[in-house]
């Protein structure tokens, strides 16, 4: 009885200096995307350098952007569960945390049944839509199929972790995550030098790096004795916390498809130009991925920090948290343009030998990176409203400023005029129209005043 009564770790988002209170939460979630961009990358730079450029194109390029399209859909619907558990914990209803994270325990178990047979049976017709080439099709199919066998786990790890995040702690999920990716590097190395198993060997190393993050985070629920403790027995569907659950998260999943279907899209583009500009948008990717996590965890700490302060009522605090956020977000971004700019082919060479491969690498990296800033406002400004509750709106901007025009400029241009510039510039056009739009919303909106109605009457039924 007498731990139940005493602060609880994560409701210090709702107190203190605002910006030390987000980068507090920040820089352990910054730690943790890294570890998890190095995660993937470990997989991409042994492959590439070890077994060749075919093999570097099969354990990124199609095979990334097609998990992204299929999981990302999944965790952007169970993100919704992380929303309501940090408005809950921020309000104090014990209960309420509890029932919401034995929903979506439930649905991260049957989701990754969902997925491991979707992802396994489907994927190899999905690669072939892709216009993967022939010489990396084969591997991978092999990659791919086996990436799916893990995803219970994988989804497990991430409900798990957001559960934690939403409750203030961002630091064990960066444990685990060290823990995972060391497990990764150390298998890999193992499984594709030693035992000589190629694109196989990566992904079994994946899959069980995998089972040990779900492993931990589980640990850390069953053994603790707040709201958020899991217990196997109550793990079921709340039906009345599940519709909460989808009417927030599934707009976040439908967005995270439309930015997959688009990236989709720019892949089989992409594959058209042949195998060196695959194995060279593959490395690019692990590289453009350090600018991602940074903005992600910019955007996972307003998420946050906007649900527990929206659950407490602290709507002035709410506004100072973004503001704050996007200055930091907007010079995180700059910074990370200007270092890549400087030494973006040092790091190609970290992926592949081949001269070629490096040359247009650095010619994607040079039409993308300079626009980062660009994106700033739409990672933020979603995370905000979607943390109060908001989440409708930023999922239908990025559906028409992202998704719909830069599928109307690759079939409508580039189609007609193929070629490296034409694709890559679809990226920071379509993040400027999207940014305009979040600003203009979100002064003008209306938004909070409807998300805190909604709340005050929520808390009198």
């Amino acid at each position: 009885m007498e731990k139940t009564k005493k602060p609880q770790s994560g409701y210090g988002i709702v107190e203190g200096v605002i910006w030390q209170q987000l980068l507090i939460f920040f820089f352990p979630i910054l730690l943790g995307t890294f570890f998890q961009q190095l995660y993937n990358t470990a997989d991409a730079m042994i492959v590439g350098k070890y077994v060749g450029k075919q093999a570097l194109a099969a354990v990124g390029g199609s095979t990334g952007n097609l998990i992204n399209l299929i999981v990302g859909f999944f965790v952007g619907l169970a993100s919704g569960a992380t929303v309501i558990i940090s408005q809950f914990y921020g309000a104090r209803k014990q209960n309420d945390v509890s029932r919401t994270v034995h929903t979506a325990i439930a649905l991260a178990l049957t989701g990754g049944a969902v997925l491991t047979l979707v992802g396994y049976f489907l994927s190899p017709t999905l690669l072939q839509w892709m216009n993967t080439p022939q010489d990396v099709m084969g591997p991978a199919v092999t990659y791919i199929r086996i990436y799916f066998l893990g995803m219970i786990p994988s989804l497990i790890y991430n409900i798990g972790s957001g559960i934690l995040r939403a409750v203030g702690d961002s630091r064990r999920p960066l444990y685990f995550l060290v823990a995972a990716c060391m497990t990764n590097i150390v298998l890999d190395l193992l499984l594709v030098m030693g035992a000589d198993m190629g694109v196989a060997g990566a992904a079994i190393a994946t899959i069980l790096s995998q089972t040990v993050s779900a492993v931990l985070v589980v640990v850390v629920l069953m053994r603790s004795s707040q709201a958020y403790h899991l217990s196997w027995r109550q793990v079921r569907f709340h039906t009345d916390l599940l519709g909460r659950i989808v009417q927030i998260g599934l707009p976040a999943g439908l967005q995270s498809v439309m930015y997959s279907i688009s990236n989709v899209l720019i892949q089989a583009f992409v594959n058209n130009f042949g195998t060196d500009v695959s194995a060279a948008w593959s490395a690019w990717g692990r590289l453009d991925g350090f600018q991602w996590m940074i903005l992600n965890a910019f955007g996972i700490s307003i998420t946050t920090f906007v649900g527990q302060n929206f659950g407490a009522m602290k709507y002035d605090r709410v506004k100072k948290g973004v503001r704050e956020c996007l200055a930091m977000a907007f010079a995180s971004a700059a910074l990370c343009s200007v270092f890549l700019l400087l030494f973006g082919r040092s790091f190609f060479h970290l992926f592949a030998n081949d001269e070629v491969v490096i040359d247009k690498g650095m010619e994607i990296l040079r039409l993308i990176a300079p626009f980062y800033v660009t994106y700033t406002c739409v990672e933020i400004l979603s995370g905000a409203m979607r943390g109060a509750g908001e989440s409708v709106v930023p999922t239908l901007f990025t559906l028409c400023g992202i998704c719909v025009l830069r599928l109307v400029w690759l079939l409508g241009f580039v189609s007609r005029n193929p070629s490296i510039p034409l694709t890559m510039i679809s990226y920071p056009m379509t993040w400027v129209i999207t940014s305009c739009l979040f600003i203009v919303y979100y002064l003008k909106g209306g938004w909070m005043k409807r998300c805190q109605d909604r709340l005050i009457t929520r808390r009198q039924e």
